[in-house]
């Protein structure tokens, strides 16, 4: 379990600063996809901060279990807020095909997390 747990944290973390550091670069296509769900540009920072502290959240968490299991949680509900977004605005799983793969991880993360 506890290989798993470091396999699918890497990946989170992994997985949610890019998802940041590609809002902060201002990716056309990430900015394009933001708009298109109501997400207005000064909003973008606070969003990627938000990414940020969960992957750095989930790196700590592997010593520290309850910060883990916190930050992991906290990204499930990021994710799932950015689905329903998406499903909101009837888009279809290329427009949240990312988001859907990273809630997905973060799910089973927060699985591995309370196994512990």
């Amino acid at each position: 379990m506890t290989i798993a747990l470091i396999v699918f944290s890497s990946l989170l973390a992994f997985a949610a600063i890019g998802s940041a550091i590609s809002k902060l670069k201002k990716v056309p296509d990430v900015m394009t996809a933001m708009a298109s769900v109501g997400v207005k540009p000064q909003q973008v920072p606070l969003l990627a901060a938000l990414e940020i502290a969960g992957g750095l959240g989930i790196i700590a968490g592997v010593w520290v279990p309850a910060l883990g299991l916190a930050a992991t949680v906290g990204l499930v509900l990021y994710f799932a807020g950015a689905l329903l977004s998406h499903m909101k605005m009837k888009h279809g799983p290329a427009e949240f095909g990312a988001a859907l793969g990273i809630f997905i991880i973060a799910a089973i993360n927060t699985f591995l997390q309370l196994q512990r």
